[in-house]
């Protein structure tokens, strides 16, 4: 197990440091800030004055050198838009969006499990019909198409939560609802798929001959077994969630990274992309990395 995690460490790094290298020369290529943040009528002076100032005069691999020396010197530059550390800018971001994937998933993962449970244990009744339906509904449809019209229905047409912001609790509960639904289709898919297969090993047929009881069939001899294949598509939701929920953020003007990333492509703020970029792929490692863990701790063959 120490050395499948020092394998999935070694090999995240190299990863980081490619991605790291693409992002920065391609973000080159989307043109020059100077543009952007001084006057139309600038002078070729006060150009030139801005682009040594952030360090744009010189070659890109000179650029590359100086920024990767930083990097590992904990220097991660200055925003240009909002003149303070980029990493900073990019934290207190990710803070935002970390909160918002949290509590996403959290409520997902409880209620999927517990609905896909009791579906599955009654496969072909009423409410397994009735959950399948709306679980591959809910996997099919696409979050901005939910995003307006849960802004049409319950902003606009009846006013009981705002359109954008965070102020209140109120403001979480679109952007919540909107990231909650496509990953609550898939994974209650998961759920019952692998609920059914476990209901009809042998374990839980001896079980059944025992005479014990439902509830403990379903939460004790068979919820461990069917975890592993949930395990990986939550982790995947909640990693995807942690890349930055771009189309809720952006449409629900919710200060995460993935709004941030967008407005800072579009500003050309290279030093608060790479940012935002090492921090969101640090954490997505460190996702799976838990991931590991929990399939371990199910699965005591994959501790070898």
């Amino acid at each position: 197990m120490g050395k499948k995690m020092m394998r999935r460490v070694v090999s995240s790094f190299f990863s980081l440091v490619a991605l790291v290298v693409m992002v920065f020369f391609l973000s080159r290529l989307t043109g020059d800030p100077a543009a952007l943040f001084l006057p139309i009528d600038a002078t070729q002076e006060m150009l030139d004055q801005f682009r040594e100032l952030h360090g744009l005069n010189d070659p890109l691999i000179q650029q590359f050198g100086r920024y990767v020396w930083d990097v590992l010197h904990l220097d991660f530059g200055d925003s240009i838009r909002k003149a303070r550390p980029a990493i900073e800018v990019v934290l207190e971001s990710f803070t935002w969006t970390l909160q918002l994937a949290l509590i996403t998933i959290a409520l997902v993962t409880a209620l999927a499990i517990t609905i896909g449970s009791v579906a599955a244990f009654r496969p072909g009744g009423l409410f397994d019909r009735f959950v399948s339906l709306v679980s591959l509904i809910g996997a099919s449809a696409p979050d901005f198409w939910i995003a307006i019209v849960g802004i049409v229905v319950f902003s606009i047409t009846l006013g009981w939560v705002p359109t954008s912001g965070t102020g209140t609790v109120w403001h979480w509960i679109l952007p919540v609802a909107v990231l909650f639904i496509r990953p609550f289709g898939l994974i209650l898919q998961v759920v019952r798929g692998s609920m059914l297969t476990a209901f009809g090993s042998a374990y839980v047929k001896t079980a059944r001959a025992k005479g014990v009881g439902n509830r403990s069939i379903i939460f004790v001899h068979t919820l461990r077994n069917a975890m592993l294949p949930v395990i990986t598509v939550v982790g995947d939701q909640a990693a995807a969630m942690l890349n930055g929920a771009v189309v809720v953020e952006t449409i629900f003007g919710f200060p995460g990274v993935g709004k941030l990333m967008i407005d800072s492509i579009l500003q050309r703020d290279f030093n608060v992309i790479l940012a935002a970029i090492m921090v969101t792929a640090i954490a997505i490692f460190v996702m799976n990395l838990l991931i590991d863990i929990a399939y371990a701790l199910l699965d005591p063959r994959l501790r070898t």
